[in-house]
């Protein structure tokens, strides 16, 4: 009878450690990232298993997020991750795209309360894949921003998904992202952006000629490359701070190639309007989906909040924004911008104390 109660006790506790060991291998398979992806866009973080209370209450199907992650701009990105990570219940994992001297801050800052159940992958982006694309001027070298073509490789990022969204840093979601992710796009349409034309935001003049809603205002109809192509200068442009991507039809279509291509051919040739100077990521993109591409629901991209201190909008239109974009000069993380406080309400402070929001110290300082 002894023996039979000790021989009972050491398969339980057999069994336990069983269980135990496999629920650890399991999890660590759960969180384990993909091979690596070409191109030295390299996977480098994992993703944190969320506590179990979080995993029933948020739906199983993954919507991927692409965002890239600038120093200088970093809390930018965490406020705009909060914003979408707070505002669903889906399985959104963030794609994050960063330069490989900011890794360690950024994954320092995704370790705070608010964030910590956020899923992500951190990847290295290596600027030398645009040796030959771009032209750097020599005397402003500091102010080439290689990551504001991580949106030109996509499949990169995610290579298993089908579909995928797209977000600038300046931007803040105050809708569940999943109406955005379920965008309809039309067949044989890689990507859907919010037009100009239909925007519901009023238009900027833009110093120089016309404006930023029709393509002359980002391309040089003098020269002979774009007069071939057959595109109507008054064509409405569209902004590519924020779009869902159908990366089938993208993988299909070569759409990073095409991209490449334009600006290659922009290096030999400066195929872009001088009228809107730093306007070097939209160019490409208008040309490869003129006339190629589906729509977003306009309050879906809210922009122009950056393009001057003022405040162009009503307090009752941004609030019924599904997502508000401060794209322009003035940020909100910046000295003056419009509605600042609506993006503060998502921000969350840099534990390592690098990044300062200069409008609150600007602010202090005028009250003295």
């Amino acid at each position: 009878s002894v023996n039979i109660s000790i021989l009972l006790v050491a398969v339980v506790i057999f069994l336990l450690v069983i269980h135990h060991n496999f629920l650890s291998l399991s999890d660590f398979l759960r969180r384990e990232l993909s091979d690596p992806s070409p191109l030295g866009l390299q996977p480098i973080d994992f993703i944190p298993a969320a506590p179990q209370r979080l995993a029933d209450e948020r739906n199983d199907k993954e919507i991927p997020v692409v965002i890239a992650a600038s120093d200088e701009r970093l809390g930018g990105a965490i406020a705009a991750m909060n914003s979408i990570y707070q505002n669903t219940r889906a399985n959104v994992v963030f794609h994050i795209v960063t330069l490989n001297d900011t890794v360690d801050h950024l994954r320092m800052w995704l370790r705070s309360p608010p964030l910590k159940n956020m899923k992500y992958r951190i990847l290295d982006f290596d600027p030398r894949v645009l040796e030959g694309k771009v032209q750097v001027d020599p005397q402003k070298a500091d102010t080439f921003k290689p990551l504001t073509f991580a949106r030109f490789y996509l499949p990169s990022f995610v290579p298993h998904a089908e579909k995928v969204i797209y977000v600038d840093d300046d931007v803040i979601v105050q809708d569940d992202i999943v109406e955005l992710y379920n965008t309809p796009l039309k067949p044989g349409h890689a990507a859907a952006f919010s037009d100009d034309c239909d925007s519901t935001s009023s238009k900027v003049a833009v110093r120089g000629a016309g404006n930023q809603y029709n393509y002359i205002g980002f391309l040089d109809y003098k020269k002979e490359t774009i007069r071939k192509l057959a595109m109507k200068a008054n064509t409405c442009s569209f902004n590519p701070g924020v779009f869902v991507a159908n990366l089938t039809e993208w993988k299909l279509q070569n759409i990073t190639k095409q991209l490449e291509k334009w600006m290659a051919l922009n290096v030999v040739e400066e195929l872009y309007s001088k009228t809107l100077a730093g306007s070097i990521t939209t160019p490409p993109l208008l040309i490869v989906f003129y006339k190629q591409h589906s729509s977003i629901d306009p309050m879906w991209n809210v922009r122009h909040l950056g393009s001057s201190a003022g405040k162009r909008y009503s307090p009752q239109f941004v609030e019924a924004a599904k997502l508000l974009h401060w794209n322009g000069h003035f940020k909100p993380w910046g000295r003056t911008a419009s509605y600042a406080e609506v993006w503060e309400k998502w921000y969350v402070p840099d534990p390592a104390g690098k990044f300062n929001l200069i409008r609150r110290h600007s602010e202090a300082y005028e009250a003295k």
